[in-house]
This record gives C-alpha cells, sequence and structure tokens, in this order.
C-alpha cells in the first residue's frame, strides 16, 4: 500500500484507476493510442479527467428513445453531486468519479472548469438549435475545459520546471484552442447522427438539409485556426505531454484534411474516420518528433 497525495493508497484506487483506462480504451480509439506516450503519473491522470467527461456523455447522448428527458437529467444531477462530494472528500462510490476526484485533487482541478463543463453537459438535454453566443459557451463548457483540466495535469508533471502558474496562463489559450478543434470536427464528423437521431443542430445558422461544400470549407476554415494557434504552443509543454498532445493534434489534423477532400453530401451520409493505421504512423511521427 501507498500513501501520499495522488499516489495509489490502497486496492480501491488502483482498481478506480484501471476502471477509467476501460472506459477510454473502449470508447476512443484516438485518445487511447495518443494517451499511450504520455508519461506518468500523467497518463493516468489524463484518463480519468476523459473517463468522466466520456461518462457524462453517454448520460446526454446515449440515443435509446427509451431513457427519457427527465431521467437523464436526474442522473446528471446525481453525478454532479458525486463529483462535487468527492472533490470535497477525494471518495467517491462511483469508481470513475473517484479516479477523477483523486487526480483533480493532486493537479489543482478546481470547480472553475468543472461546473462549465456540467452545465454544457446540460445543454444537451434541451436546446437543438444554438446561437453563436450559446455555441461558444457550449464549445468552452464541453471542450475548452477538459483542454484546461489536461494542461492542469500537464503542468503538475514532474518534468514540468519553472513557474507553473505563470505556465498555465501562458499555456491556457492554446489549451482551449487545441479543445475547441476537437469538438468542432466531432460536430462534423457527427453531423448527420447528431442532426437525425440526436435532433441537434450545433453549428450556429447552418441548415444540415443544404450542407454543401462552402459550408464545410468555412467550418473548417475556423477549425484549421484553432489548431494552428494549438500547434504554436506545444513546445512549451513538459516533455511527459508534449509527444502525446503532438500525436492527438495530428490526428485530428488529419481528419480535417480528409473531411476538407470529402464531399459535403457524403459527410452527410457517412462518418469520416482517420484509419487505424494511419493513427500509428502519426503516433509514431509524434514519438520521433519528440526526440528530435
Amino acid at each position: 500500500m501507498f500513501v501520499g497525495r495522488g499516489v495509489p493508497r490502497n486496492l480501491y484506487d488502483v482498481v478506480s484507476e484501471e476502471s477509467s483506462a476501460v472506459v477510454i480504451r473502449q470508447y476512443s480509439s484516438s485518445f487511447g493510442l495518443a494517451s499511450r506516450l504520455l508519461g506518468e503519473p500523467v497518463r493516468t491522470q489524463v484518463r480519468n479527467v476523459y473517463a468522466l467527461v466520456r461518462v457524462a456523455d453517454e448520460i446526454v447522448d446515449n440515443p435509446d428513445p427509451a431513457l427519457g428527458r427527465d431521467a437523464r437529467a436526474t442522473m446528471l444531477d446525481w453525478l454532479e453531486d458525486d463529483v462535487r462530494h468527492a472533490l470535497a472528500t477525494g471518495w467517491s462510490g462511483n469508481l470513475v468519479v473517484h479516479a477523477f476526484a483523486r487526480t483533480a485533487q493532486a493537479v489543482g482541478i478546481e470547480d472553475d472548469v468543472v461546473a462549465p463543463f456540467f452545465a454544457s453537459m446540460r445543454t444537451d438535454l434541451d436546446t437543438t438549435t444554438h446561437t453563436q453566443e450559446s455555441f461558444d459557451r457550449y464549445v468552452y463548457g464541453s471542450a475548452e475545459v477538459v483542454g484546461l483540466m489536461c494542461l492542469r495535469a500537464f503542468l503538475a508533471a514532474p518534468d514540468a520546471v519553472g513557474d507553473r502558474a505563470r505556465a498555465y496562463e501562458d499555456l491556457t489559450p492554446g489549451a482551449r484552442r487545441l479543445g475547441a478543434a476537437f469538438q468542432k470536427l466531432n460536430f462534423v464528423r457527427d453531423l448527420s447522427d447528431d442532426h437525425d437521431v440526436l435532433r441537434r443542430d450545433y453549428f450556429p445558422g447552418l441548415d444540415v438539409e443544404r450542407f454543401c461544400d462552402r459550408d464545410r470549407d468555412r467550418i473548417l476554415d475556423d477549425i484549421d485556426a484553432d489548431l494552428a494557434a494549438a500547434a504554436a504552443v506545444v513546445p512549451d509543454l513538459p516533455p511527459s505531454s508534449r509527444r502525446a498532445v503532438r500525436a492527438a493534434h495530428a490526428t485530428f489534423a488529419e481528419l480535417a484534411a480528409r473531411l476538407r477532400a470529402t464531399p459535403a453530401a457524403d459527410i452527410r451520409r457517412q462518418r469520416v474516420r482517420v484509419p487505424a493505421a494511419v493513427k500509428l504512423r502519426l503516433a509514431l511521427g509524434s514519438l520521433h518528433e519528440g526526440r528530435a
């Protein structure tokens, strides 16, 4: 048994973190591959963050029509209450929440990013179309704050040097832009399911039924600007996270390129993917760059 903040104290801590790793392995092949390039303890901490995000996502996005709006709202309330209790006590009966709380306490994740996340998740229970204001608020809470949670873990790593508070301030814009790019890319890739199954239209002013190449390019231009801003700060990350973030960035940049090369009509009919072999090549390339 080990003792100490952020270090497994008993079997329950270990099992909770293993549970989070299972969630990520099953739900996200892209993130799962990139996360393997993270050094420890950052790898485990970031998986703990993403596992909580996936559980909340599943509550609001599971397309089972038998699970009504009120049931989802109750589940989300329970999850948020459990997270807040665990942040205060360090413990939860939910394995994923327990792992997240241990990470939050270890790296300094606080309510200023947790509250906006749950606010955005709650938006998905009712909002079917967005204004620019609600879209920006949603993307911040659903994705940008996740980037900030991960940034806390990156900068709490043993190999992070210098003034960490100053580094967090300097790297915050890039972390937010990377989270925003990932989210917007998912919106484009999932355009059909979001509109046809979940009855949600995220992009303000976009008529999904008339989605055309010009719409596609306009959205991807915005995403490319986000990716460029994020890429500029990757070299300033600690070595324990730099390669993994570079791999994730490369994978999503590849997805953006494939979406741009796909006719808008096809994006409406099929989910554009980055093949596993290409993801592996990009990850290996990021590993090589990290050693250069």
